[in-house]
């Protein structure tokens, strides 16, 4: 029986809330679908290695083919979450629910045993961070339309969830491999629910596997303070990889600079184009110094100086005057780059100005944090 994604029969969510054991197998009110483990091996060869497009700190992605032919993507958490199966497919099917072109699609999951995996849609051109970083091939090489879309398409899906869902969404994980390429390379975001999922100590566990200290916001390192404005941030770094097509771990120059570091040091020079990325064989010189300087004002250290993504889509446009008197030196760790093993407690942030001052963040208000 189909159920539209505003209720369910009443039969329905009387069978739903009946779950007392480890195991659901039942059909969820909703679009959310519930596979059986068996399926899933069977659909990605028994987790193959060969199957395997994906690793982060919250599992496993493999291909999958379903018995119908359907390819999807299959992850297989790796952390187990402290809720019981109850909690964990009511919050399954609330992020089940979250629709938008630049998100990926979660599909269903499976909760059997100890085993906790999510079934997403395949996208095919793979993760944005194998396109920049990856083997280079002509199918695959990015010009600036393309980086351009990815950047606009990512911030989209960014609004979206902070800004068009109630209560919003802060996905905490913005970085390459977490936005995926679909058909003509339109980026989403994956892994947008999983901070709804999981405790906040597993998703700092996530950051320092996945070796992406250099996406966090400082006010969110020191003070644990999770806004809005932190997936601001991650977003401002993340354009410049786009732009540069190096990883924020990449160092820069004799004196071995990290990204965001580098791109101040360039921005005080008046020496921005040396940033982007040789493989863009041509590209508005006006339009990509304007997603720089965009991105800076992203990265800004003070959170309270940081645009709103909805302000981003419009900074982005050749519509907006930027007043850089307005930018200041962005934050970021002074041991960013080889070390994000360091528990991220004992990290110090640093400004470009080089000083050793205290920063003073600004009050987080009540828009910015996410509904708990």
């Amino acid at each position: 029986m189909s159920c539209g994604c505003f209720g369910a029969p009443a039969v329905e969510k009387k069978k739903y809330h009946a779950y007392t054991h480890q195991d659901a197998t039942e059909p969820l009110p909703g679009n959310i679908k519930i596979f059986r483990y068996n399926e899933l091996k069977s659909a990605t060869n028994n987790f193959d290695a060969s199957n395997k497009i994906g690793r982060g700190g919250f599992g496993t992605v493999y291909k999958g083919i379903l018995s119908n032919g359907t390819k999807v993507a299959v992850k297989a958490l790796s952390a187990e979450s402290k809720q019981g199966v109850n909690q964990f497919l009511a919050e399954i099917q609330t992020v089940s629910n979250v629709k938008h072109p630049n998100l990926v699609e979660l599909i269903g999951c499976c909760v059997q045993g100890n085993n906790r995996i999510l079934v997403y849609e395949y996208v095919e051109n793979n993760s944005l961070d194998r396109a920049l970083l990856g083997s280079k091939s002509k199918s695959t090489k990015l010009d600036w339309d393309k980086r351009s879309s990815i950047c606009m398409g990512t911030a989209r899906g960014l609004i979206f969830l902070h800004e068009e869902l109630e209560p919003p969404i802060v996905h905490r994980d913005i970085k390459a491999s977490n936005i995926l390429l679909g058909k003509d390379f339109i980026a989403k975001i994956g892994d947008f629910g999983l901070a709804k999922l999981f405790p906040e100590n597993i998703t700092h566990i996530s950051t320092r596997l996945a070796g992406t200290t250099g996406y966090l916001a400082p006010e969110y390192v020191l003070r644990g303070q999770l806004t809005k404005k932190a997936d601001v941030y991650s977003f401002g770094v993340l354009t410049l990889e786009v732009i540069s097509g190096r990883s924020v771990a990449t160092t820069w120059g004799e004196m071995k600079k990290c990204l965001l570091e580098w791109t101040w040091h360039l921005y005080g020079e008046g020496k921005l184009l040396e940033l982007v990325d040789p493989e863009i064989e041509e590209y508005p010189e006006e339009e990509v110094l304007r997603y720089i300087k965009v991105a800076l004002f992203c990265t800004q250290e003070t959170a309270g100086r940081r645009p709103t993504m909805s302000q981003v889509m419009d900074m982005l446009s050749t519509n907006i005057r930027l007043n850089e008197k307005e930018l200041k030196p962005p934050g970021f760790f002074e041991d960013s780059v080889g070390t994000s093993e360091i528990p991220l407690s004992t990290k110090k942030f640093t400004s470009t100005n080089y000083t050793n001052q205290s920063y003073s963040f600004s009050p987080v208000t009540i828009t910015q944090v996410i509904p708990r």
